[in-house]
């Protein structure tokens, strides 16, 4: 009868369920380290899990390659940092019986700043950097969505001239190396560019300096706005470093050979003169405002010698630079 049939059907089908098994493709790592180093030999293996290894023809697709038919092992025999990347493999028993590529590494997108710093200021030139963990840069079409933008295809690098207020804001990036590959949008980085440009304070306890001696001169650099009363004195973790002038704003900086280096932002100078410092950081050069000037003085040694003859007295004075 026809409901006989339909039973049969249904048993048929479900004998069919029973005896397919569901095959799927794993790639492990032989050593299963977390980290590789160069020159180390790896083995990649591809598992069908509910397979014998004999029966199966199998295929990888590596960062370099996409390779059928195949064995079941990837040996790389010394590892390079072009062997970075993902891997993938897939078997194939017959014409009818194939498992999907298997699981591939998960790759992150991350952006990094350089330089590095908390504080960004009206003018510098800064570079943001999209970095895919595990692949090559030369591999990957890179978008990056910023404050005014989004870009795609574009360099891993996103370059600011000039920074300006206007550049605050948040930066995310993600890299596509085929139509089937990418990686998910990276975690946001946010950029905090100040409107003003940092001014250089000089001090001295003395501007006088004294016979045979030196006077010490500290420069440091203001970093709040002329609107807020607040100043902090900048760091060497902040990149700053310091450049002195005497007698002329124009005149080639300061050397060892014309003053004594102390610490971080202070010089001892022996050589009277109108001084002034700034700061500067990153390459190209990023300088701050001129500070103001400070007029240091060389006092002069008076010394007085006394000469007796039988008929007159001699005075004779000397004066010492």
């Amino acid at each position: 009868s026809e409901h006989s049939i339909i039973i049969i059907i249904i048993i048929i089908i479900i004998i069919i369920f029973i005896w397919l098994e569901i095959l799927l493709a794993v790639v492990t790592l032989q050593p299963n380290w977390s980290e590789i180093y160069e020159g180390e030999k790896i083995t990649l293996r591809c598992e069908i899990q509910g397979g014998r290894v004999t029966e199966w023809t199998y295929g990888w697709t590596t960062p370099s390659s996409n390779t059928f038919p195949a064995d079941n092992a990837y040996v790389i025999i010394s590892a390079t940092k072009s062997h970075s990347g993902q891997y993938r493999c897939m078997g194939r028993r017959d014409t009818y019986t194939s498992t999907e590529w298997s699981e591939a590494i998960t790759l992150n997108a991350v952006v990094t700043l350089q330089p590095n710093w908390s504080e960004i200021y009206r003018g510098e030139m800064i570079t943001l950097t999209c970095e895919i963990q595990g692949g090559r840069v030369t591999e990957w079409t890179y978008g990056w969505t910023t404050p005014s933008s989004n870009t795609f295809p574009a360099d891993n690098a996103y370059v600011i001239i000039s920074a300006t207020k206007s550049h605050s804001g948040q930066y995310r990036c993600m890299g596509r190396r085929d139509t089937y590959t990418s990686t998910e949008w990276s975690e946001a980085i946010t950029l905090n560019v100040l409107s003003y440009k940092p001014r250089a304070e000089l001090t001295a306890v003395n501007t006088d300096i004294p016979v045979r001696g030196s006077v010490t001169l500290t420069c440091s650099l203001n970093t709040a706005s002329s609107s807020s009363s607040s100043s902090s004195s900048s760091s060497s973790s902040s990149g700053w470093k310091y450049f002195w002038y005497r007698d002329k704003k124009t005149s080639e900086p300061l050397t060892s050979q014309d003053a004594v280096f102390l610490s971080t932002g202070q010089i001892s100078v022996s050589v009277g003169g109108v001084y002034w410092c700034r700061g500067g950081r990153g390459e190209p050069v990023y300088y701050t405002h001129y500070s103001g000037s400070i007029i240091v003085n060389k006092k002069r040694e008076f010394g007085i010698s006394l000469f007796s003859t039988e008929l007159k007295k001699y005075f004779v004075f000397i004066i010492i630079d």
